[in-house]
């Protein structure tokens, strides 16, 4: 409904909205039985994918309404006629449309790991919903507008459907005037905005490269998880003796920035056992932590550093992850070193996420 109303506004004429609604279930019915043949389901992605190639797959059957439209009132042709000069001329553009939109998302749908599996619907969804626009603009728009448009359309000025519309072509008109003032003064003082573009673009980059570039960045919110382990056998005296020292050190050592510790014994990430415990560290509110060294990540070091003089039990400190939901922890990085085999001075690299 929102394209119908948007394009009943620029366009003007019924005849001519319609056609270019026509197209859109056309298309998502076709969309919907390709993802069937290939086994999707309509899921997050997919919906998604939809909601963008409608704004997309109109902009073909526009084209071509509006260029028949044109040719009509230019060069006082039938709608038949019209129709046929008009593919003529603007076929290979909406085929070169096709071909830029595809060569952007079609990548997406060959990613390896996660990010491909995350993408490879919305790729192929959008792909294909944009493949079979072109054809709709191809084959059935021609024949909507050869059957359904009239030479001309004139608003009756006394009505208020043509009272609006005229209001809004003057506004319009004057908005496009404006535009087209500004872009002048652009030309004229085309070194100015050049530096401005420059600087802009500068200031983008600097940006993009301070943001983490992590699958799933870390992020400080507001709570720390410390998981204690001790070799098997050890009793709940033992346990709790460690516990106890971990909730000394972040509620004394680091009271600046811990607000309070949860811990349980018995229960962990790794397991259940009298051998095993876990502690919620609770830290104050961020406007109370404004430091660097009171972010999460800081709060964290610190407590391995600690923690790494406790001889008798495995305990480490470490922030949830940014989704909850893929895992209790994010991930690290490891270096492992072959020794004994004929790669003696190589390293592997591995990131495990969990």
């Amino acid at each position: 409904m929102l394209v119908f109303l948007v394009m009943y506004l620029f366009l003007q004429n019924f005849r001519a909205t319609l056609i270019p609604t026509i197209a859109v279930p056309v298309v998502l019915l076709g969309t919907f039985a390709v993802l069937h043949v290939l086994g999707y389901s309509i899921n997050t992605l997919t919906m998604f994918a939809m909601v963008l190639a409608i704004g997309l797959l109109v902009d073909d059957a526009i084209v071509v309404v509006e260029n028949v439209e044109r040719v009509m009132t230019e060069e006082k042709l039938s709608p038949l006629e019209a129709t046929r000069k008009s593919m003529d001329e603007i076929k290979g553009a909406l085929v070169g449309i096709a071909m830029v939109l595809s060569a952007v998302f079609i990548p997406m749908a060959f990613f390896a790991g996660s990010t491909g599996v995350i993408y490879r619907q919305f790729s192929v969804t959008l792909v294909t919903a944009m493949s079979l626009s072109v054809l709709v603009a191809l084959i059935l728009t021609p024949a909507l507008c050869a059957t359904m448009l009239k030479p001309s359309h004139v608003h009756n000025d006394s009505s208020f459907i043509g009272r609006f519309f005229i209001g809004f072509n003057n506004g319009f008109d004057k908005t496009n005037s404006g535009a087209q003032s500004f872009v002048s003064r652009m030309i004229k003082h085309s070194k100015r905005y050049l530096l401005c573009y420059g600087l802009i673009v500068g200031g983008m980059i600097y940006i993009f490269s301070q943001l983490p570039s992590a699958f799933l960045p870390d992020e400080d919110q507001g709570i720390l998880f410390n998981q204690v382990s001790l070799p098997a056998g050890s009793t709940t005296e033992q346990t709790l003796k460690v516990v106890k020292k971990m909730e000394k050190h972040f509620l004394e050592d680091q009271s600046e920035a811990v607000r309070s510790v949860f811990s349980v014994i018995g229960f962990s990430f790794a397991g259940s056992g009298q051998n095993s415990a876990i502690g919620f560290v609770g830290l104050k509110h961020w406007d109370e932590r404004q430091r660097d060294d009171l972010s999460v990540g800081a709060v964290a070091g610190k407590a391995m550093g600690y923690f790494s003089t406790i001889k008798e039990a495995f305990v480490f400190a470490f922030p949830p992850p940014a989704v909850v939901e893929l895992g209790t922890a994010n991930g690290f990085t490891l270096f492992l070193q072959d020794r004994v085999g004929w790669v003696t001075t190589n390293y592997f690299r591995l990131v495990i996420c969990y």
